[in-house]
């Protein structure tokens, strides 16, 4: 079967771009809280449960985002396909 006649390739397809979509979103908000508030003085920061508020936001909060979003798109846009090959001609 020629896999631009299998439905299966264009699902990996679909999926492969929700997981490159998951990392853009994952490294925004990273970047934009760790240099968007880490890019000032020790002594101008704020804290939050005693960590600088850039980290708490971008590696906590990130991470919990994250691991959010990905039971999401597991549970709601990703389809369970069969790997075996369809052989439509011996059945």
């Amino acid at each position: 079967m020629d896999h631009n006649e299998d439905k299966r390739f264009r699902v990996a397809g679909h999926e492969a771009l929700i997981g490159i979509a998951l990392v853009l979103i994952n490294f925004l908000w990273w970047y934009g809280f760790a240099f968007g508030l880490g890019g000032q003085q020790v002594s101008d920061y704020d804290w939050i449960l005693g960590m600088p508020a850039w980290f708490f936001y971008s590696c906590i909060m990130g991470f919990l985002l994250m691991v959010i979003l990905v039971i999401v798109v597991v549970k709601f846009l990703l389809t369970d396909i069969p790997f075996d090959e369809e052989d439509d001609d011996h059945e």
